[in-house]
This record gives C-alpha cells, sequence and structure tokens, in this order.
C-alpha cells in the first residue's frame, strides 16, 4: 500500500488550487477535516470557502468530514454545483 492520498479537484476547486489532482504524503490515517484544513493553508483563502460547502468522496463514497481517510485513498472535492 502506498503512503500517499491523492486529492482530486472537481470545478470552482480546481480553478482556485490551479491543479486536477495531486498526491500528499501521509505517515497515518488523516481525518478528512484535518486533511481539508490542510488544503487550505496550502492552498489559501478561494479553497478554504469552497472547502467549507464542499461535499467529499473518498474512495468513491460519500464521506462526512470525521471520516479517517487512509495512506492509498483517493479523496474527491466537490463544491456545490450550481443549475438542474
Amino acid at each position: 500500500m502506498t503512503d500517499m492520498i491523492t486529492v482530486r479537484y472537481f470545478a470552482g476547486a480546481r480553478a482556485a488550487t490551479g491543479v486536477d489532482e495531486e498526491q500528499l504524503l501521509t505517515p497515518r490515517p488523516w481525518p478528512l477535516t484535518e486533511l481539508s484544513q490542510h488544503l487550505a493553508r496550502r492552498h489559501g483563502a478561494a479553497l478554504e470557502r469552497i472547502l467549507a460547502a464542499a461535499s467529499f468522496l473518498v474512495d468513491e463514497t460519500a464521506a462526512p468530514r470525521d471520516r479517517l481517510v487512509p495512506a492509498g485513498s483517493i479523496v474527491d472535492v466537490l463544491p456545490p454545483f450550481a443549475g438542474g
């Protein structure tokens, strides 16, 4: 198993970070809330606002913010979408 977490960004989150995805080294399972805080510090206020309202998938399953994210996981950041 890898010691990395892959974070994939969609829509406004992609625009705020300037990347489609990134990999983060993790020595232990990371609470999704802590991961979000790390990403906000890394990418700034625009992403922080998006993360506050975003939904998350961990390995293609909807994840509550208290979910632990183990190494080897893929986290999708899904900002709120407009339209219908």
